[in-house]
Formats: C-alpha cells, sequence, structure tokens
C-alpha cells in the first residue's frame, strides 16, 4: 500500500515537469513516423496476469519480401534509437503507474511469448507488479544475460523495500544521462529469450 501510494504522489509531482516532454516527444514521433504514436503491446504483469503497456513507438513499419515484419535493428529510426538511449520512450508508461498496472520500480514487463519459457525461479519476477525501471536495469540494463537480468530480478522480488525503490529512482537518472547499457552486441535491445536449461 505505501508502495503505491508512492508512486501516485511521485508521478504527481513529476507531471508538471514531464507533460511539456510528453507532448514534444509526441510531436516528433508524429511527424518522423507517422502513426500511431503509441505503441501498445499485451505484456505480464502482476502474477503474470496481461495488461496492455504503452510506449512511444521507436520503429518503423517495414517487411521484407516474404511479408513479415524486417528485424528491430532494421526498423528501428534515428529518433527511436534516441528514444531507447534516454528511455524516453518509456514515458507513457506513466499511465499504466496510474492505473495500477505497473509500479515506477520493479522487473521489467516482457513478452507474453516468454511465459512458458521461464524455470521456477525466474517466474518469481512476477510476484511483484512490473516496474518502468528495476534493479536489472541499474545494474547493466541490456547489456545483461537473461540469466543475469532474471538474477537481479527475483533479488529485487525478496529485498523490495521503499529506500531500495528510491535508490533505484536516483541510479536510473544516472545511468540514462550516461546512457549505460542500452544494448546487447549487434541487438537493437535484446536477443529474444529462448529459456535456460536449468530448472
Amino acid at each position: 500500500m505505501l508502495k503505491r501510494l508512492f508512486d501516485i504522489l511521485l508521478v504527481i509531482v513529476l507531471l508538471p515537469v514531464l507533460l511539456p516532454v510528453i507532448a514534444i516527444v509526441a510531436l516528433l514521433v508524429r511527424r518522423r513516423m507517422g502513426s500511431p504514436v503509441i505503441f501498445r503491446q499485451q505484456r505480464p504483469g502482476l502474477y503474470g496476469q496481461p495488461f496492455e503497456m504503452l510506449k512511444f513507438r521507436t520503429m518503423r513499419d517495414a517487411v521484407g519480401p516474404d511479408g513479415r515484419p524486417l528485424a528491430d535493428a532494421e526498423r528501428i529510426t534515428h529518433l527511436g534509437r534516441f528514444l531507447r538511449a534516454s528511455s524516453l520512450d518509456e514515458l507513457p508508461e506513466l499511465w499504466n503507474v496510474v492505473k495500477g498496472e505497473m509500479s515506477l520500480v520493479g522487473p521489467r514487463p516482457l513478452l507474453i511469448d516468454y511465459l512458458p519459457l521461464y524455470n521456477t525461479e525466474q517466474a518469481r519476477r512476477h510476484e511483484v507488479r512490473p516496474g518502468v525501471t528495476g534493479w536489472a536495469q541499474v545494474n547493466g540494463r541490456n547489456a545483461l544475460t537473461w540469466e543475469q537480468k532474471f538474477a537481479l530480478d527475483t533479488w529485487y522480488v525478496d529485498n523490495r523495500s521503499l529506500w531500495l525503490d528510491v535508490r533505484i529512482l536516483f541510479s536510473t537518472v544516472a545511468k540514462v544521462l550516461k546512457r549505460e547499457g542500452v544494448s546487447a552486441d549487434g541487438e537493437a535491445t535484446m536477443p529474444k529469450f529462448v529459456g535456460t536449461r536449468s530448472q
């Protein structure tokens, strides 16, 4: 309950500063990539229950000769790379926070397709609401392996506190300014998760 109150109060405090930024980013995305401005995708939330996560669009619609979408690295635009590097593409997720589908801090919500691939320990990341930022994001972000990322996520589940959330939020600002760990080598973000052998 205290974490939820903290999320709402912080969003209210930040909104006057962030609303102009959100408006500018929305206009840039509309001008450079057209509609839709917002990317919507089903992601697993608390206890794995799906919700519609919102982000600013960072990729163009482009398909290959076979009619299938091109790889992410080929579809992401220059503006999209900047938005991801600066984490500005995540700003619409504040609406998910207000709705109670996400928290400011928690394990990042990944793809629904990954749900059956988690082992028992990795699946524990869904015991808390997903976050706009998280312990894994300030300890390597996309430069981590999937196994390292999930280990950090479950560590957060076991050690979560309001003080830790404050620490993560301050660390997030520093990491964003330094643009560390934005993507894995040769990837737009991360390679797809295909599961781990250990159960």
